[in-house]
């Protein structure tokens, strides 16, 4: 396609991650303390982070993987239970479910949200069922209500997966404090980063001794060193990465109102395209951290996204088809019932699933049409935001105008 006549954007976009003096300082207090290992830095951050969140409890870890593995363990997730998780996400909300033992069971999204629909998390149910993870995508939260009440109704425990939701909110309550126990990542790419680590979230002391002890090496709250009580592991962070997740949190919330400011303004710009499905919030929303912005193209422009992709690069606007393709599509799932049984090659060899007969419409349409928009680029100053939608809208219309 011709960008001739395409308006460009010529911003330089905010590097990711960010870090300035503060971040130096605390690393070097660390170095110089001596005290390098799970300490009064980890501990600050983590009642910290719970506090953000508006959770009694937060016990972090050394990457989300790792959070949602160990507070499916803590809930009471074992082997051969069903855990019915979304298709729309990364791998870990998937794997961590088969690393228990457990069988994911995968339901469709909300074309709207892109989260997981309740809908056809009840039809998923069966008496092997033992949780719900929903994914709050993008920042925005899942239909907990719903999902609660199907829940409820079916004896079934909910944990978040809030791996794109530090700071969102519903009616004034934190992702995370919605269900059992919520989960974050802090992998390099998120909003908030110390290059890897991971955190769970909880009002229930029991769910936050059990994750403090799985991630301890099995360790009781009044264990002696060498008494492990439980099965655990070793999963914790160092005082190097809490203390820059200490600094990261103070500019999180600042970070998080210009991010939605942007989103506003690309919203503004786009909600005249005839055909676009932009990101919709619950009215209960009451803050987003926007972990990127999505925007979904008419089914007849589907053919040509990669082409308005390549086009909105060159112009200065960096966008992208985003990484997530169905779950269920992946190799480890595709070939669960080709066996020998393996722990790494075939670990559901053994379980009875055969996912090539998952149907899961809506994300499969949405992996074709949607349209990522970073989130660094949504800390970017406004005019050239404002700016990029532009050129997004020029090119979208363009297309729209060919056909």
């Amino acid at each position: 396609m011709s960008t001739t006549n395409t308006p460009t954007c010529n911003a330089t976009w905010p590097s990711w991650p960010q870090h300035d003096a503060a971040e130096e300082a605390a690393l070097l207090n660390v170095l110089k303390s001596g005290k390098w290992w799970f300490g009064e830095q980890v501990e600050r951050f983590e009642q910290q982070y719970a506090a953000f969140q508006g959770a009694q409890y937060a016990v972090s870890c050394t990457n989300g993987t790792s959070a949602i593995e160990m507070a499916l363990r803590a809930l009471g997730v074992v082997e051969g239970d069903e855990v019915i998780v979304p298709c729309y996400s990364f791998i870990a909300t998937a794997s961590a479910v088969v690393t228990v033992g457990a069988i994911p069971v995968f339901a469709d999204i909300l074309p709207d949200t892109l989260c997981i629909d309740p809908a056809d998390v009840e039809s998923k149910v069966t008496d092997r069922t033992k949780a719900i993870v929903p994914v709050h995508v993008a920042g925005l939260f899942a239909n907990m209500q719903r999902i609660n009440d199907v829940a409820e109704q079916h004896d079934l425990v909910v944990m978040e997966d809030a791996a794109h939701a530090w700071g969102s909110q519903l009616e004034g309550r934190g992702a995370g404090t919605l269900g059992r126990a919520g989960t974050f990542s802090f992998q390099e790419t998120k909003n908030i980063t110390a290059g890897e680590g991971g955190i769970m979230v909880t009002n229930d002391s029991e769910i936050a001794d059990l994750c403090r002890s799985f991630t301890h090496c099995g360790r009781g709250p009044d264990s002696a060193w060498y008494d492990h009580a439980f099965l655990g592991s070793n999963l914790r962070i160092t005082e190097f990465q809490a203390a820059i997740l200490i600094v990261q949190l103070q500019r999180l919330e600042q970070q998080i109102a210009t991010r939605e400011a942007n989103a506003k303004i690309i919203s503004d710009v786009l909600s005249d395209v005839p055909g676009l499905t932009l990101p919709a919030a619950a009215p209960q929303m009451t803050r987003r951290s926007y972990h990127m912005y999505i925007l979904r193209l008419p089914e007849q422009l589907v053919s040509v996204r990669e082409r308005i992709i390549e086009a909105s690069n060159q112009a200065g606007v960096p966008v992208s088809a985003g990484w997530y393709r169905p779950l269920f599509r992946n190799e480890v799932f595709q070939n669960a019932h080709i066996g020998p049984a393996h722990g790494i090659r075939s670990p559901l060899a053994d379980k009875g699933v055969d996912y090539t007969t998952t149907d899961c419409p809506v994300c499969e349409q949405v992996c074709q049409d949607a349209i990522w928009i970073p989130q660094n680029v949504l800390l970017g100053d406004s005019g050239d935001v404002e700016a990029a939608a532009g050129v997004l809208k020029h090119l979208i219309e363009q297309e729209q105008n060919r056909l």
